[in-house]
């Protein structure tokens, strides 16, 4: 299922968080990729579908620098074959002691019209990584090349990536808290609950602020709590 430009723009509104609650409601609790940060805060939301890069350890005798020159090395190939709007998820095997990709392949994947990436591992340049327009989350920094630990093995295939399962096309979304995976089938499901969720929880935010108690009002189980969430929609006009 194609992510479509409404279920897009809906997941641009919400917070990971709910996104988590929403999949948590139907028993889906192994959707969030654990211990990945983001570099780049300016970039704003990471929403497209996963495109993924698998990596093993690597084996000394296949992997010197002279790799790089096949123009079919899977490292290379998944960054001028990521679609444009699509998320590079790398499993790197949680290990960020070697970097799985570095700044060049990186603002390659951003001029291409790539919408982000992510690794389990480390980025290297990431002091430069984190000065582009493109989203993109690691474990941490980490400067030796990919080479030295890791061998690029696959790519668009199903993947963990930070003890989460990434299946291509699934629903990558970003944002300052972490990245969560959502299953392509659920998208457009996921993205109108979230949106109503979050209207719902800007209203109570307000409420709590202003003074009133969360007892009755979240979860709201008192009748005034939803008559006044509907009053609140309409003079905010959500």
């Amino acid at each position: 299922m194609a992510l479509t430009e409404r279920t897009r723009e809906k997941l641009s509104k919400v917070a990971t968080p709910t996104l988590m609650t929403a999949l948590f409601k139907r028993g889906l609790r192994n959707q969030w990729i654990q211990d990945v940060h983001r570099l780049n805060p300016a970039a704003g939301p990471m929403i497209g579908e996963a495109f993924t890069l698998r990596y093993i350890p690597a084996r000394e005798d296949l992997n010197p620098l002279s790799v790089f020159r096949d123009r079919d090395h899977p490292q290379r190939k998944a960054v001028e074959t990521c679609p444009p709007g699509a998320v590079l998820v790398i499993d790197s095997r949680k290990d960020p002691r070697a970097a799985s990709a570095g700044s060049i392949l990186v603002s390659r994947l951003m001029v291409r019209g790539v919408a982000g990436i992510v690794t389990d591992g480390g980025l290297r340049d990431s002091p430069e990584i984190a000065g582009l327009a493109i989203p993109a989350y690691h474990n941490r920094p980490s400067a030796p090349t990919n080479l030295t630990l890791h061998q690029a093995i696959d790519m668009d295939v199903p993947i963990g990536c930070g003890d989460a399962p990434v299946f291509p096309r699934d629903v990558i979304v970003g944002d300052a808290e972490g990245v969560v995976v959502i299953p392509a089938h659920l998208a457009d499901e996921i993205a109108e609950e979230a949106f109503e969720m979050t209207a719902f929880e800007d209203f109570v935010t307000e409420e709590v602020l202003a003074g009133r108690s969360i007892l009755g009002l979240y979860p709201p189980t008192d009748e005034t709590a939803l008559s006044d969430f509907d009053a609140w929609r309409k003079l905010r006009g959500r």
